[in-house]
Parts: structure tokens; sequence; C-alpha cells
């Protein structure tokens, strides 16, 4: 699959549930999107179950031996889980959010201004700071597929009707956001495609399939898993594979 596909279609479907926002309003029912959530996070789960396996990859066990790739992500979780706690990444994201979304929207002008720009801005952070934006746009760039990013379109798409009914236009202009924030992390997806060996990516695939259960949580709203607080994993993962390769 072409690298960037699943941009693609996730700008598609943010323009499509922009358009669809501005005709229907708010007339679909609380029930009928709660039972679309629900879909979405079983999906989820099922995305994750598959990336998760990537721990089963032979590549990762010749490289570390049988009973460490187990281990290597249990750890790279412990350990990212940790920095990113510290960091207080999940925390930082909500108020770097709620910071921009002020600074834009407290400037001057027309209400129909103001309103275009809270919309652009609410619907960005939506949109391009959540795990699957992370995890999708590196795992289209490392050949992984788009998988990941197909479900967050769903989900973006389903949530720009609800923005747009309420904001009007400025959801569809996030769609600037979502090519360079998404772009940017599928490039280097791309670049590390090239860089790192198969038992690292599976590492980081592995680890990744986790965080993805961590968001099917949140969907299915059965617990609020921090899961920004949880990506320095991704980077941990392949360190400790070398770490444990050398000593294997």
């Amino acid at each position: 699959m072409i690298p960037g596909i699943g941009t693609v279609v996730n700008v598609a479907t943010v323009l499509v549930g922009a358009l669809l926002g501005l005709l229907l309003g708010n007339r679909l029912p609380t029930r009928t999107r709660e039972v679309v959530t629900d879909a979405l996070g079983l999906v989820t789960l099922l995305i994750a179950a598959t990336s998760a396996t990537a721990v089963l990859d032979p590549a990762f066990s010749d490289e570390v031996g049988d009973s460490a790739p187990m281990l290597i992500v249990l750890g790279s979780l412990l350990v990212g889980g940790i920095v990113g706690s510290l960091l207080g990444i999940e925390r930082g994201v909500g108020s770097f959010g709620g910071w921009l979304q002020r600074r834009l929207v407290g400037q001057t002008g027309s209400a129909e201004r103001q309103r275009f720009i809270e919309g652009f801005v609410a619907s960005s952070l939506l949109f391009c700071t959540g795990p699957l934006t992370i995890l999708g746009s590196l795992n289209d760039g490392l050949g992984n597929g788009a998988d990941q990013l197909f479900l967050k379109s769903a989900l973006d798409g389903f949530a720009a009707i609800a923005f747009a009914a309420s904001f009007g236009w400025g959801v569809a202009a996030s769609i600037v956001t979502v090519v360079t924030v998404q772009g940017s992390l599928t490039l280097l997806g791309l670049a590390l495609g090239d860089v790192l060996p198969d038992a690292h990516l599976a590492a980081v695939t592995a680890v990744g399939g986790l965080l993805l259960v961590g968001v099917a949580l949140r969907l299915l709203r059965v617990r609020e898993v921090a899961v920004a607080d949880l990506l320095p994993a991704l980077l941990i993962a392949p360190v400790l594979v070398t770490t444990v390769a050398a000593f294997h």
C-alpha cells in the first residue's frame, strides 16, 4: 500500500463529515453515536490484537532469544509509562490545547470569525493529538499498512459531523493541520523503516498494538487509559532490543 494513503483517506472523511455536519446539524441521536463509537472500539481491539502478535515475529526472537520479546514489551511499557507520566505528556497535551484555543479564540474579531477559529483549533487538536495519529502515521510510513489511520478516519468523520454542526467551516479547514502532522509522521516512519532492523520494527509494532488496546478501552468507556503518557514506550522498545541483543 502506498505510504500516505491513510492520511488521504483521513482528509476525505473529515471533509465529508464536515459537509454532513453543516447539512444535518445535531440530528443524529445520542444512542446512535454511542453504538457507532462502541463498534469502532471493538474494531480497534481487533487491530490491536493483530499488531500485538508482532511479539511472536521470528526475527524478534532470533535477535533477543525466545523468552525476551514479552519482557522487552513489558519493560518498554513500564519505562515508557514512567517517563511519560513524569513528563506529564497527557496533561501537557490537554493544557497546550486549552492554551492554544484561548490564545486564538481570544483574538478580536467578528463572532463568525471567532467561531471559525474555534472550530479550526478544536478539531485540529482532536484530530492530531491522539495516540492513533502517531501510531497510525508511523505504521503507515513503516510499511505496516494504514489500518489504524483508516480506523481513525472513521472516528474523525463522525466527530467532524458533530463539530461542524457547532463550529461550521473551521472544522473543514483543519485538514491543513491533519496533512501537516500526519504527513510529517508518515515521512518519519518511512525514514525509520529504512534504518530499523526487522526485530526492532516488530518490537515497536507490538508495543503499538498494546497502546491501541488502551485506545479501545477509552472508546468503549471501560477505562480512561492515559495512552499519551505511554507513547515514550515506542522509543524505548528498539533501545531495549539493542541492549538485550548485545548480551544475547
